[in-house]
């Protein structure tokens, strides 16, 4: 069996172990991410978030951490097809470059608007995090398909957290 073959071959004895590395491979920057930004937002969801203003579509607290978990599942998976996809494939390391750096202003954005207590700061870092959403969206395509379509359900939730950031902000400046 050639290099080639055996890249593809996913049985038990060749390739079982490399599809379970590419798992937690891809798992690990999620949840990473996830934990991150519930230290930053948990601690202040019943005092400063609790009282400031918040606009009438705002979800009831518990709808934030069942969304929030369906999309980093959803991530996680986008990103294991990704990882498991042809290493040459032109465009692959700057696809996977662009979900990690995604990554990053998702977990920064809890520390922006909870962290730091500033609505106005969370409002920069979610338009980064929506463009760098968007970039990987058009990054994961060529390479993928469902990966990027995977990706637009996290997509729509960060254009309506966007907005429920937004209007947050002007009613509490």
């Amino acid at each position: 069996m050639d290099a080639n073959a055996r890249a593809h071959d996913h049985s038990p004895e060749t390739g079982g172990r490399s599809l379970l590395l590419l798992a937690l491979l891809a798992v690990a920057p999620v949840v990473v991410t996830s934990v991150l930004g519930s230290l930053a937002t948990g601690p202040n969801i019943p005092g400063w978030y609790a009282s400031i203003a918040k606009p009438w579509f705002t979800p009831p607290n518990w709808v934030f951490p069942v969304a929030w978990t369906a999309l980093f599942a959803l991530m996680a998976y986008a990103f294991f097809r990704v990882l498991r996809g042809d290493p040459a494939a032109p465009g692959r390391g700057r696809a996977i470059r662009l979900f990690l750096v995604q990554l990053v202003f998702n977990a920064a954005w809890s520390y922006a608007f909870f962290g730091a207590q500033s609505p106005l700061a969370g409002l920069f870092v979610v338009a980064a995090l929506w463009l760098a959403i968007a970039a990987t969206i058009a990054a994961f395509l060529p390479l993928d398909r469902l990966a990027a379509l995977l990706l637009a359900p996290y997509l729509a939730w960060v254009s309506f957290a966007a907005l429920l950031n937004a209007t947050i902000w002007a009613m509490n400046r």
